[in-house]
């Protein structure tokens, strides 16, 4: 109100000018008082905000904060691709002669091991023929040793004990192949599998050729994708991978590179990685499409949580803590990141192994602020438990 009256004391109207004039003088003269006012509030303002400020500063609250600790870890560059699951070994069981099939003796989806006997087909008159070859097989043996006791007692002569020597071989051959047209009516398990759906029933007529069933190794599989030749330099047999399928979408299934194509495709200018992924439980099925992360280029950085990065312009710093005068202290610092992967990132420059990393707090931080540590986040310790006290500092 004050300030009001002496403004307005400087209205006074004067001698009789121009309109114009004397509105100049009265705009000249207010604004002359109004800088006057101001100079004044700002110098009697001036020292007491100076003084509030330098308080303030000298008082800075301590920071509350959560660290975590700079490690090292194993780390990869990642190269995406989509790859198609195909069974470790897999074959159409058939027969191998035309005949009529008497026994069965798997089911759908068993599992069977290694020369397990899995069809039988008719084989009466081949097992007969065994029985024949084993009679005369008999008969020529208590020929052939009649004819050697002979021949030792010079009763016979070596051609005739020669003679029945053939005969002996020639009868012994004619049992292998008896047995063997046996076995070619009965279906071995050729390796360790599971079976698929069956395809015939009993007492149905089979030939060479006609599907029976699938049987299919899938305690492994092979994992199939085409990576771009760009990154051949790079791939080679025993390269990590990781996977995963929309089909399961809450498990990773980790394997092994195995082999690399000998050709890159002229159309696509990719080339084919095959890699091995085991199968415990038998989870994945072959033909599933899957997710693949090569993990190349595997090496032992610095790892830190994407969470400590405060970037500004262009260039990235963390808070780290230091104890100053027996006080933890949080200093700015630039640090040179590299590749990242889900919530962390590799750190080239700027950090020592074992270093204090404020992680949570720092929108509140500046350079040299005091800070209090509420805890030490870890693999085992989450910033839920630092928080509701059930880990220290």
């Amino acid at each position: 109100m004050a300030q009001t009256a002496m403004a307005r004391s400087f209205e006074a109207p004067g001698p009789a000018t121009p309109g114009w004039a004397a509105s100049a003088v009265q705009a000249g003269l207010r604004a002359a008082l109004a800088a006057v006012l101001a100079g004044g509030v700002l110098q009697l303002a001036g020292p007491a905000v100076a003084q509030q400020g330098s308080a303030r500063q000298d008082a800075r609250p301590a920071v509350p904060v959560i660290v975590r600790q700079v490690v090292r870890d194993t780390f990869f560059d990642r190269v995406e691709a989509v790859g198609t699951l195909k069974a470790n070994e897999t074959v159409a069981l058939s027969a191998t002669v035309s005949e009529r099939i008497v026994e069965l003796l798997f089911d759908d989806g068993q599992e069977v091991q290694e020369g397990d006997l899995l069809v039988v087909l008719e084989q009466a008159e081949e097992r007969a023929s065994v029985e024949a070859a084993e009679a005369v097989l008999a008969e020529r043996r208590a020929s052939f040793s009649r004819s050697s006791q002979l021949q030792e007692q010079q009763f016979a002569t070596a051609a005739q004990l020669d003679e029945r020597r053939a005969a002996l071989r020639q009868a012994e051959a004619e049992l292998d192949i008896a047995r063997a047209r046996v076995q070619d009516r009965a279906v071995l398990a050729p390796f360790d599998g599971v079976i698929g759906l069956r395809n015939v029933s009993l007492g149905a007529l089979v030939g060479p050729g006609d599907r029976i069933a699938t049987l299919s190794d899938i305690s492994t599989l092979k994992l199939d994708f085409a990576v771009p030749s760009t990154f051949l330099a790079t791939l080679r047999p025993g390269l990590a991978i990781r996977a995963h399928s929309p089909a399961l979408p809450e498990r990773e299934f980790e394997g092994v590179v195995s082999s690399v194509d000998t050709s890159i495709d002229p159309v696509t200018r990719s080339i084919m990685v095959r890699a091995l992924v085991p199968n415990e439980g038998l989870p994945l099925r072959p033909g599933l499409v899957m997710t693949v992360a090569l993990l190349k280029n595997p090496r032992e950085p610095l790892v830190l949580s994407e969470e400590a990065l405060v970037p500004y312009d262009r260039r990235s710093f963390v808070f780290v803590v230091s104890d100053e005068e027996g006080s933890p202290v949080a200093r700015r610092r630039q640090v040179e990141t590299g590749a990242r992967r889900p919530g962390e990132i590799e750190i080239l420059e700027g950090l020592v192994e074992g270093e204090r990393v404020v992680v949570h707090g720092t929108l509140k931080l500046e350079d040299g602020d005091p800070v209090r540590v509420l805890g030490t986040e870890t693999g085992e310790t989450s910033v839920t438990d630092i928080l509701q006290g059930k880990a220290g500092g």
